[in-house]
């Protein structure tokens, strides 16, 4: 039972030995390959005059610009589309606070005239009472 078991062992290290060194194979490309794909990122800068770009370089930037306009263009459309948005809500809330003041100032005019309203019924059913007890007293 000893022998299966140690023959078991060396199969699963075997096995592991094997993944590990396809994981590392993988990895090794995906090294090589970023390194190629920024290498151009790494040389020296020249000046224009000095070294035209290579064919290849041009359309990189080419399509890394083409990127960045695609990318860009749609963030800046979606910014404009909210900038929008808010200003037409800002446009909206200033009506409708100027609406609330007109509400609030017809309803104080309201309230003030109520309030007039009711003294002047209070000032003569005091004086009809007033005119009752002297009716009654005489």
């Amino acid at each position: 039972m000893n022998a299966t078991n140690r023959t078991e062992e060396v199969e699963t290290e075997t096995e592991v030995d094997t993944n590990l060194a396809a994981v590392s194979e993988v990895e090794a490309g995906i090294r090589d390959f970023v390194r190629n794909d920024i290498a151009y990122l790494r040389r020296p800068v020249a000046s224009p005059e000095t070294a035209p770009l290579e064919p290849n370089t041009d359309a990189t930037v080419n399509n890394v610009n083409s990127l960045i306009q695609r990318v860009a263009g749609t963030s800046l459309a979606e910014i404009e589309k909210l900038i929008s948005e808010l200003e037409s809500l800002r446009d909206l809330l200033h009506a409708e606070g100027q609406r609330v003041q007109r509400e609030i100032s017809g309803y104080a005019q309201l309230s003030q005239a109520a309030m007039k309203s009711t003294r002047m019924i209070a000032d003569n059913v005091t004086q009809w009472k007033r005119a009752a007890d002297g009716l009654r007293n005489s």
